[in-house]
């Protein structure tokens, strides 16, 4: 089996501006990475944008015409929120990076050997709620995944695992109240956007959120995902794992403060697979989310994909 590999030219033309941290430098170092001659046996595929279909299953219709309908000049941006800013080119990007998830989860469930895929996108998308944009995030591409394997495949039991620094108060929103699907998240608290706590549960305990404090570190990270939400989801038992995979909990990341180095990325990577071996037929959809430091960011999404290939 082998683990493919999707982006798309277009996520370089979503430019929030020259000071924004998520920048397209990020997706650039991202891929400059995978030209290492390690990754010379990882499949490579270009995203298809989103069908309307496709984004309606977890957004409403007003919401995503409004989203494809800010076409900001070649010279301007627009800002959303506070954070989250779009270009002449984001409303391309933000359909392209969820069809990244969704064309994930068509190559690990469909007639092909592929049963990884890593979806190296921008815009990222986990704090994107149904009716509401925010933290840099316009569509929750893993939450549009998910509900592509539920309605196209049949998938009964979606899990979505989010070790990105920042809580997924998005895709929690999608899944918390829906027993068919199942959020686990680490991160770091308090910190944006101020939700993840242990309280936050869901419907029969399908959400699980570990929150941690600045400066923790692997040994923490570790214990949290291995004393809380693994056990969660080996019971929970999914037949399908998609990944927010964001890496700004590492140690140089500069909108946080966790103390992670490279080797605990490949760790969850290794844990989360070996609950896809057992329940889901190795099949796993991993979509990338925060990462504001260029030297850890391609490091730490390199030792992921590199878990994925299993080399």
């Amino acid at each position: 089996m082998s683990t493919l590999l999707i982006s798309h030219p277009s996520f370089l033309e979503h430019d929030p501006g020259e000071y924004h941290p998520e920048r397209p430098d990020r997706l650039r170092a991202v891929m400059a990475a995978f030209e290492d001659e390690s990754f010379a046996l990882l499949e490579r595929a270009m995203a298809p944008p989103a069908t309307l279909e496709q984004l309606l299953r977890v957004h409403p219709q007003t919401y995503v015409e409004t989203i494809l309908g800010v076409r900001p000049a070649a010279d301007e941006i627009v800002m959303i929120d506070g954070d989250t800013a779009m270009s002449a080119g984001s409303a391309e990007a933000a359909m392209h990076a969820a069809g990244a998830v969704v064309a994930g989860v068509d190559a690990v469930l469909g007639d092909s050997n592929i049963d990884t895929a890593f979806a190296a996108v921008r815009p990222p998308g986990h704090h994107a709620t149904p009716e509401i944009p925010g933290g840099f995030c316009l569509f929750n591409n893993v939450a549009i995944g998910a509900r592509h394997a539920q309605a196209q495949y049949g998938v009964e039991r979606v899990a979505i695992l989010d070790f990105d620094v920042h809580h997924g108060q998005g895709t929690q929103a999608v899944v918390e109240a829906d027993a068919s699907l199942f959020y686990g998240s680490s991160h770091q608290y308090p910190l944006y956007p101020g939700t993840g706590s242990a309280r936050e549960r869901g419907v029969d305990g399908n959400v699980v959120n570990v929150p941690l404090a600045p400066n923790s570190g692997g040994r923490e990270f570790r214990a949290g995902w291995s004393d809380r939400i693994l056990p969660q989801l080996d019971r929970f038992a999914p037949e399908l794992l998609i990944v927010s995979a964001g890496f700004d909990g590492h140690r140089r990341d500069p909108l946080a403060h966790l103390r992670l180095e490279t080797e605990d990325f490949r760790w969850i990577t290794e844990e989360l697979l070996a609950i896809a071996d057992r329940h889901a037929r190795g099949r796993v959809v991993s979509a990338l989310e925060g990462g504001y430091d260029l030297e850890a960011l391609a490091a730490s999404a390199a030792a992921h994909v590199r878990a994925l290939m299993r080399v």
